[in-house]
């Protein structure tokens, strides 16, 4: 696959989540429809060992088979994809950077060193070393508001004063004023924003979104991307319900029932129905029962119906 440059990096990008079986082992068959459903709901880009792929959960035996499989059939079919690298170890992130090559993905997602927060000498020093072993695959720098180190835009401008050349990033994003800084401090890089507020962020100067509301439902999700082009106006509308279905119905299994992330991300994908996965996680992160999903899936047909009927421009 072509390497991509940050222009090149842009839209609704699909995750790919881990499906298990009930041993907690991975059901490779259901990965391989996954894909293949991704790939047919023409999203932007797909990416492998987001925080719904449970990177910080595989064997280095499994990590191999997975991002195989995703680069065989994403490069037959012309599909960008990224592979995620990233692990709580610097080490084991170098490794799997390093082993990645070879499926020429179109870029390289990394997360920080994770155990203690590391000061922007090592941050810049680790990202050197990844940067000169990727073999002139961009990096995409993963860091998400739960990261032991959250980057400032003045942090993104050292880096890149430093001869480091990102060519993206996801972020939580920010107001008026935070665009602004990101564009002064790194204006070639492709800023990425979280799914449910990607019309305000495109609005704002955001690039796309490495996308949880793609986990609902890709097709979805990349139909209201390419809305956002033509009518910001029905798309911020819908933005609108979005983010009331996320705050009212999603957050609050974080918040006030402390599921993680990867829980909801699941949960999503279940109430969605576009695959068969089941809202399970490897041990011994617990994830949100089923009794769940049929509950909340009347609420989200009643908020975005284009969702549960799976089309909106059509």
């Amino acid at each position: 696959m072509k390497r991509l440059n940050s222009d090149e990096i842009f839209g609704n990008w699909a995750t790919l989540l881990l499906p298990l079986n009930s041993d907690d082992s991975i059901d490779y068959l259901a990965l391989s429809e996954e894909i293949d459903t991704m790939i047919s709901m023409k999203v932007n880009g797909i990416y492998s060992n987001g925080t719904a792929g449970e990177f910080y959960n595989q064997t280095e035996d499994e990590f191999n088979r997975i991002n195989q499989l995703l680069a065989d059939k994403c490069t037959a079919s012309g599909m960008p994809f990224q592979v995620g690298c990233s692990h709580m170890s610097p080490k084991i992130s170098l490794e799997r950077l390093q082993r990645s090559i070879a499926w020429k993905p179109g870029a390289i997602q990394v997360i920080l060193p994770d155990w203690f927060p590391p000061s922007m000498k090592e941050i810049i020093d680790f990202l050197r070393v990844m940067e000169e072993k990727a073999e002139g695959i961009g990096l995409v720098l993963y860091n998400p508001p739960h990261a032991k180190k959250r980057l400032t835009p003045a942090d993104f401008s050292e880096i890149k004063n430093a001869g480091i050349s990102l060519v993206g990033s996801k972020l939580p994003g920010g107001d008026t004023g935070w665009y602004a800084a990101m564009k002064e401090a790194v204006p070639g890089m492709s800023v990425f924003v979280p799914g449910h507020h990607l019309a305000t962020g495109i609005g704002l100067g955001a690039k796309g979104a490495y996308s949880n509301v793609a986990c609902l439902h890709p097709g979805v999700a990349q139909e209201w991307y390419e809305c956002m082009l033509t009518d910001m106006e029905k798309a911020l509308e819908l933005e609108s319900r979005i983010r009331i279905f996320m705050q009212d119905h999603i957050v609050p299994f974080i918040r006030e029932k402390n599921y993680s992330n990867q829980a909801v991300d699941k949960l999503m994908t279940a109430v969605g129905g576009w695959t068969t996965m089941s809202t399970r996680l490897r041990w011994p992160y617990q994830w949100i029962e089923e009794e769940e999903v049929t509950r909340l899936r009347s609420i989200y047909s009643a908020i975005l119906p284009e969702f549960s009927r799976g089309y909106l421009l059509n």
